[in-house]
């Protein structure tokens, strides 16, 4: 594959052969790479689909592929604006993501360049990335550390020479994000266990497993503790709704294990919410990508045969007028009085914890004895 210094041309993703490329690229760059796990086709194209993704109600995005001289795809990238969270920041700022790029620092500004163009042409006078056009759960930051392990589902995994081309051109690290790890096998750490107590032995709280036959409830409940945690720790917050938070979770039911998946109410009031996942990319790696008829028969199957050995936390979350009166505790403590005598699973991953959060940080590795796993930088770029 040639770099940009050969010969570049960008062209839009707008039809078949570009939306074909775009996703054919990271093929070319991961062919060597044993922990690469490709994103599913179906999840990105659902990013880019007004149809799909609400934030077209109060937003823009594009999509560009970069070939090379002998026309063969070389880089590729998005450009999004959200109107709702662009000018949070204290100043006007979009995000960039997706990017992909053989190693050529000349191919890598290229299309660090389009994007800054395409955003300052629409009054941004900065730019986060990589990040995604929708939900910060997925595709969201740059992997720093941890790419000698498998990728986690719906999370990115890229070679280390992005870290140089992103902080050679100039982006700097806004924050960071922490995936944490623990073998489920592993004795509970006592002084979690005595924290715990304070709260279960209290008759006002109560814990309770996700019931899927009561989505609909436990959706709601899961909103209320939401819009309650986050919006008490992000400038950027943007209120869950009853209708956002119900397609949530009817999109998660299929793939729920209700042992991982916990509720904790005082007085009936919902006070806190752990949502754990199976780590699918156990299973999606054999789905190369495609979730089309054949890959969801190859999931079945592979589910059913192998199944998935690894839990991925993905929401963890306490109303702040619960902080600091032990229900994180709880939560863990209960989670693991379920999962450890069926030996369900051998490790759990904790993700997506900003170094912002230095409450939970020590939560996971003082009180749950969790070590980090992997890093992700999510960066920040100002046009001059």
């Amino acid at each position: 594959m040639q770099g940009a210094n050969d010969l570049m041309e960008f062209a839009e993703v707008t039809g078949p052969a570009t939306r074909r490329d775009f996703h054919r690229l990271p093929f070319l760059i991961y062919k060597n790479d044993p922990n690469w796990v490709p994103h599913l086709q179906q999840e990105i194209e659902e990013v880019f689909n007004p149809k799909h993704n609400a934030c077209f109600s109060y937003g823009e995005a594009v999509r560009w592929v970069l070939y090379g001289k002998t026309k063969e795809p070389i880089g590729r990238v998005a450009a999004f604006i959200n109107n709702k969270t662009a000018y949070s920041y204290g100043q006007p700022t979009g995000g960039i993501g997706f990017f992909e790029c053989i190693e050529d620092k000349a191919s890598a500004f290229a299309l660090f360049d389009k994007c800054r163009d395409w955003l300052q042409a629409r009054g941004m006078k900065a730019m986060d990335g990589p990040v995604n056009f929708g939900e910060k759960d997925r595709f969201w930051g740059l992997l720093a550390e941890g790419d000698n392990t498998r990728a986690i589902y719906a999370m990115n995994h890229n070679p280390p020479y992005y870290k140089r081309f992103f902080e050679e051109y100039g982006f700097t690290n806004f924050y960071e994000q922490i995936v944490y790890y623990r073998n489920t096998t592993d004795p509970p750490n006592a002084r979690l266990v005595r924290l715990a107590e304070r709260v279960t032995g209290d008759p006002n709280y109560r814990f309770e497993t996700l019931d899927k036959k009561q989505a609909a409830k436990y959706a709601e409940d899961f909103r209320t503790i939401y819009n309650k945690a986050w919006k008490a720790e992000r400038t950027d917050f943007e209120e869950l709704s009853s209708e956002r938070a119900l397609e949530l979770m009817r999109k998660l039911k299929p793939i729920l294990d209700e042992d991982t998946n916990w509720f904790a109410y005082y007085k009936n009031e919902p006070a806190g919410v752990f949502i754990c996942i199976p780590e699918l990319n156990a299973i999606m790696r054999h789905v190369k990508g495609n979730f089309n008829l054949w890959g969801k028969l190859k999931f079945l199957w592979y589910m059913k045969t192998e199944g998935c050995r690894t839990m991925l936390g993905i929401v963890f979350g306490i109303a702040p007028e619960f902080q600091g009166k032990g229900i994180e505790a709880a939560i863990f403590t209960e989670l693991g009085k379920r999962i450890q005598p069926k030996k369900s699973y051998d490790q759990i991953l904790i993700s997506w914890i900003g170094n912002f959060n230095q409450k939970m940080m020590h939560l996971l590795t003082a009180l749950l004895d969790a070590v980090p796993y992997k890093k992700f930088i999510t960066y920040r770029y100002f046009f001059k």
